[in-house]
């Protein structure tokens, strides 16, 4: 079975290494796990984390052991970790739900037409390092549950609440209707990222690796850049989104303390 049937028709996705599994077993997770399947020479490891996850739960899953090679066989790639595991992904929230209220301070981040699985997994993990509330997609994106976005993102997919845009749902529209502060990052922005004042609400837009973010949307946005060195114009989104979300999460703590 492919894997983008499996994550977008069969509601389910695999997890692949110690690293994830651990934390799909730990109760952080928001996700469940089905079946775990693991090469004999890693089952001694994984005991007692298995035997909490089974003490936790009226079902747990079934744990499979086999060689390296069916296991290759199995899964119709080399197996080099010896850990998978199959999750069960659930409804996906509505992207407004996940959203702190009004009255509270919150940072959301808004991918927008991202593509490449690694970016998705690294952008994930920025989100988790730097207490992101939710990362909100459009249709545009690729599925944060893919084994390979799992695998980048230090198993932060399965722990950040994430949700969708449904197809040409307005991003700016959203962030008017909770009370967000829509942030564009992009190479041409009006202001510096470090000139931004402090902001309580924020939902800070990322574009794809080269077209970057529509121009129509950085236009209705607060539009950002991080200045560079002559000659050199643009950071890998993770990497920039890491610097925004690290200067927004400070915005949103001074914002805080102001208030208090």
């Amino acid at each position: 079975m492919r894997e983008r049937d499996l994550v977008g028709r069969a509601g389910r996705f695999i997890v692949e290494g110690e690293v994830t599994l651990r934390l799909l077993l730990s109760g952080q997770a928001r996700f469940a796990a089905e079946s775990i399947l693991l090469a004999p020479e890693r089952l001694a490891g994984l005991v007692e984390a298995l035997a909490a996850h089974a003490a936790r739960r009226p079902a747990p899953p079934p744990v499979y052991v086999a060689s390296r090679s069916v296991m290759s066989a199995v899964t119709g790639f080399p197996i080099h970790r010896g850990v998978l595991a199959v999750g069960i992904r659930g409804g996906d929230p509505r992207a407004a739900d996940l959203v702190p209220p009004v009255e509270v301070p919150a940072l959301v981040l808004g991918l927008a037409g991202l593509t490449n699985h690694d970016n998705v997994g690294g952008l994930f993990r920025n989100a988790a390092a730097f207490g992101a509330d939710a990362v909100i997609l459009d249709a545009g994106t690729c599925d944060p549950l893919y084994r390979k976005a799992i695998r980048v993102s230090a198993g932060a997919a399965l722990t950040v609440p994430f949700g969708r845009l449904a197809a040409g749902e307005d991003w700016l529209a959203l962030a008017a209707r909770l009370s967000l502060t829509p942030v564009a990052l992009s190479p041409r922005g009006a202001e510096t990222l470090s000139d931004l004042p402090a902001l309580p609400r924020a939902l800070l837009l990322l574009g794809t690796e080269g077209p970057g973010l529509p121009a129509e949307t950085i236009a209705r946005a607060r539009s950002v850049r991080i200045p560079m060195a002559s000659g050199f114009d643009s950071l890998n989104v993770a990497t920039a989104g890491a610097i925004a979300l690290h200067h927004l999460r400070a915005s949103v703590t001074k914002s805080t303390r102001d208030k208090e």
